[in-house]
């Protein structure tokens, strides 16, 4: 079983900076890429930012220049440091994890997420 527990959401202002944090939890061999992805309400989920093992990045067009995405191999956690925050920006925020489980078996998991409003 892979777990992904997301913290860090809540209310913020425009303007102003938040970070979330996700940790990977379970019998893992090791992890790959790690993400975040986000779902504003009445649209369907889509990518924020994705980082893979050995550190490359890539980013919605939208929140390059504002989020970066970093990660902990040790603590096998990634984060989200968002800033200059916008409105349009509120959403559910979810974590995605893929890698190999002790047992071999490859896993593609999501964290539960947590909610970001942006808003004065």
């Amino acid at each position: 079983q892979v777990q992904l527990e997301e913290s860090g959401g809540g209310l913020v202002q425009p303007g102003g900076p938040l970070r979330l944090s996700c940790e990977v939890d379970g019998t893992i061999s090791i992890i790959n890429d790690m993400g975040w992805y986000r779902r504003a309400p009445g649209k369907q989920r889509e990518l924020v930012a994705r980082i893979t093992r050995d550190g490359s990045t890539n980013y919605a067009d939208s929140v390059k220049d504002r989020f970066t995405i970093s990660r902990d191999n040790a603590k096998n956690t990634v984060y989200l440091q968002m800033n200059s925050l916008k409105p349009e920006d509120t959403g559910d925020y979810f974590c995605n994890a893929q890698g190999i489980r002790t047992s071999f078996i490859r896993f593609d998991s999501w964290g539960q997420g947590t909610q970001v409003t942006v808003s004065s």
